[in-house]
């Protein structure tokens, strides 16, 4: 009965979610500058057009992803790069359509399109010039995360432990202004607490948390949101969007992902291979499939959960990182064909049509038209 009526939902209702990989893991199966990239059959990732269609996902964020390693004008190339990527993607596949607002989205819906709307993760790519902002802005971008997994010329990151800024750069504080003033919404995933703390102060608009879940379920990684940060998100009414992977939303599995990395790269520099080799991932499965650190389908409703009953239902949505997070992902939730699953289990749980409306894409849309308000798309 809840299946059938979870398939019912996914069906009726747009699902959004706020951050999924596909350019990134395109880019790293040399398809760049492929003319043409068929999406309309399964593949091995956790994203295509069949996948989708099954899970009712009809408005996955394009992750522009820039590797921290990235500055400056490489960093500028490759999200242009990226970009392009995803264009070349909607011209290849007649199911996918541009969005630049959540109209776009709505009547693409209508026609039974997938839209793909563009964040940035990773502010490397606007440089030092604050004009990089409108012009990635006309280029289709929605929203950008600010950092990465290294401090920027914006703000400090969460993982790095030294924080060179204290919070937002002075031209991060601008930068935070200049988005308020064009449209452009603020990801508050991967920065640092005080650069989170600054943001808020500055802030006119609500903001995003694209792909991140709830501290108290991790703690100890500051790369998720404290309660006292979930609680300002509330009060600014923007939006939590709940990451997906295995160590965001269990502090076993998020141990037991730290451990593998740890022994995993250890061994990498023994046998001098570079980061991203084929055989350093191999071997990261072997001791993945040997410790099995997976997190259940149950932690990521815990994870929604928490933020209900800390600060209610308009502030919840998908944010799963899928592409992103390799061989990651809790049991039952392992590509986009999987988000029935979660409908499923949030009416198990009680939530009501209306909350699972709001969950699957109302809050973020609210979030998003709030930014766009008084700007001509």
């Amino acid at each position: 009965m809840n299946k059938k009526k979870a398939d019912k939902f996914s069906k009726e209702f747009i699902i959004a979610d706020g951050h999924i990989d596909l350019p990134y893991r395109l880019y790293k199966e040399g398809l760049l500058y492929e003319k043409n990239i068929n999406l309309n059959y399964e593949t091995k990732g956790n994203f295509d057009i069949p996948k989708a269609e099954k899970g009712g996902l009809n408005c996955p964020f394009m992750a522009i992803y820039i590797p921290s390693e990235k500055l400056e004008e490489e960093a500028y190339d490759f999200a242009n790069d990226l970009i392009d990527l995803v264009r070349n993607l909607i011209k290849s596949n007649e199911k996918f359509s541009s969005a630049y607002s959540p109209k776009d989205v709505i009547k693409n819906f209508k026609n039974n399109q997938i839209s793909l709307p563009m964040g940035i993760e990773n502010g490397s790519a606007i440089g030092t010039n604050i004009d990089n902002l409108t012009y990635f802005f006309n280029r289709g971008i929605r929203y950008i995360t600010l950092t990465h997994a290294k401090n920027n010329q914006i703000c400090d990151s969460s993982y790095d432990k030294e924080k060179k800024w204290s919070g937002l750069s002075d031209f991060g504080k601008s930068l935070v202004r200049k988005m308020n003033d064009i449209g452009m919404m603020i990801d508050v995933s991967h920065i640092s607490d005080d650069a989170f703390l600054d943001i808020m102060m500055i802030t006119n608009k609500p903001v995003i948390a694209s792909h991140s879940s709830p501290r108290v379920l991790t703690p100890g990684f500051e790369r998720n949101l404290s309660d006292k940060m979930i609680e300002l998100i509330s009060k600014n009414k923007g939006v939590i969007l709940i990451n997906f992977g295995s160590s965001f939303v269990n502090s076993k599995s998020n141990k037991l992902f730290s451990q593998i990395n740890k022994i995993a790269e250890k061994w990498r520099v023994k046998k001098k291979l570079k980061k991203n080799s084929e055989e350093l991932e191999k071997y990261k499965d072997s001791l993945i499939n040997k410790l099995n650190p997976f997190a259940e389908l149950e932690d990521v409703l815990d994870a929604i959960d928490h933020v209900n009953n800390l600060v209610g239902d308009n502030f919840i949505g998908f944010g799963s990182d899928y592409d992103g997070l390799g061989n990651s992902l809790p049991k039952n939730l392992k590509d986009v064909s999987a988000y029935i699953n979660l409908i499923e289990g949030l009416i198990k749980r009680g939530y009501s049509k209306e909350s699972i409306e709001k969950i699957c894409y109302k809050n973020f849309f609210r979030v998003w038209n709030a930014n766009l308000q008084n700007h001509q798309i």
